[in-house]
Formats: C-alpha cells, structure tokens, sequence
C-alpha cells in the first residue's frame, strides 16, 4: 500500500453516509480480518513449532539483571509506559481529533486516529485471547492486565495513533514545526516499546506484532475513504 501523504488535501469533499459505510467496510473492516488472521498465525506458530521462542527470555533478563535496572529508568519507563495506556490513548485520541475537526471542519479526516485505534484494539484483544501467551518469566514492573502477551496492546495502541498523528502531520505549512512534530510521533511507540521490554511486561515478537498491528490499521485507516483524486 502506498502511502500519499497529500490525499485528503487534494479532494476535500464530504462522503455520504452510504459512501462512508461502504468504503470502510471494504477499505477497513475487510483488509482488518486478513490483519488478524496473520497476527494468530505468527502466534500459533510461536508457540507452535517454535517452542514459545524460549530464548526470546534473555531480552527481559538481560534488562532485569543487567546494569540497566536503575531507580531513574524505573520512573522513566512507567512514564513512557503510560503512554500506551488505554485511558491515555483514549484522551488523547479524543482531544486531538476534536481540535482537528475544529479546525478543518471535516468529520471524515477527524475520525482518521479512532479509526485506526478502534480497529487495532480490536484485532489486539482478539488476537491475545486467541494465542493466550503468558508474559515473560521475569520480575514485573507494572500489574499484569487480563490480557495475555501477544501481542503487545501498550506498542500497538500508541503506534496506531502517533502514526495516524504523524500523517495527519505532513499538512502542517511550517517546515521546523512539521519536522518536530513528525520526530515526536515516531518516537513515541519506540519509547513505549523499551519501556514494556524494560518492565518485563512483553517478549520482543509480542512487542514487533503489536508494531505490525499498529502501523497497518494507521495505514488502513488513512486510506479508509476513497478520494477521487487518488
């Protein structure tokens, strides 16, 4: 899928409401079901024929028992986990989208970040339940949510929605601003992915899926309208 950083501003028309469902049906929902379907895949086959990946263990040991572990990247990493919170995804989805609409009027480039949080969510906790990996045998940082390992929900919720953020970005007319604003977005789910590996929270594939995850539904969910410019 090519990504054009510049479709919704060449045709800005309004959808109707049957061109809405119908596109994001056939451009969301449709294309999100083969998402999930390889997501479980690569799970069963983890913990498959591949033995759970028991080596995947020295990643978290390595950050537990090494010199890593400090009081200072112990509060460093809660807060870059947090990040991933659904509350906070959530928040920011909302405040973000609504002043978006706000300045340009327009529901259907608005709801481009619910889009893509919404369907990542979905295929998120699908997928955990299906798979059922159980979380790294390390000493844990944070409170073990009921969901199951794989694949990460903290790096897919945050990659789905600073990815959406950093496309959205491209239309901002300031070079500097456009840049850092881009810089910040990309940046966040990395630092969401240390921090669950730091906190013994993940395996590395469960962290690498949950970026799949989130970087196709903020694909999918940009390109989720057809525009007759495309």
């Amino acid at each position: 899928m090519s990504v054009d950083l510049h479709r919704w501003q060449r045709d800005e028309s309004k959808p109707s409401a049957r061109e809405a469902w119908r596109d994001a049906a056939a451009r969301v929902l449709a294309p999100s079901i083969a998402l999930f379907a390889v997501i479980v895949a690569t799970g069963w086959l983890i913990m498959g024929p591949f033995g759970g990946l028991e080596g995947e263990t020295a990643v978290n040991r390595e950050l537990q028992e090494g010199r890593s572990r400090t009081a200072m990247w112990d509060t460093t990493t809660d807060i870059w986990s947090r990040l991933g919170n659904t509350e906070i995804i959530i928040g920011t989805c909302a405040v973000i989208s609504l002043i978006i609409l706000w300045r340009t009027r327009q529901w259907w480039y608005a709801v481009i970040p619910a889009i893509a949080i919404s369907i990542q969510a979905t295929v998120f906790v699908i997928a955990a339940w299906v798979v059922g990996r159980e979380r790294p045998e390390v000493e844990k940082l944070d409170p073990a949510p009921p969901t199951s390992s794989y694949p990460s929900g903290h790096v897919g919720a945050a990659t789905a929605l600073y990815l959406s953020f950093a496309l959205m970005a491209q239309r901002i007319e300031r070079t500097w601003l456009r840049r850092l604003v881009t810089a910040v977005c990309i940046l966040v789910p990395i630092l969401v992915s240390y921090a669950r590996l730091y906190r013994g929270m993940h395996h590395l594939t469960d962290v690498l899926l949950g970026v799949v995850n989130g970087v196709v539904c903020a694909l999918l969910a940009w390109h989720w309208l057809r525009r007759r410019r495309d």
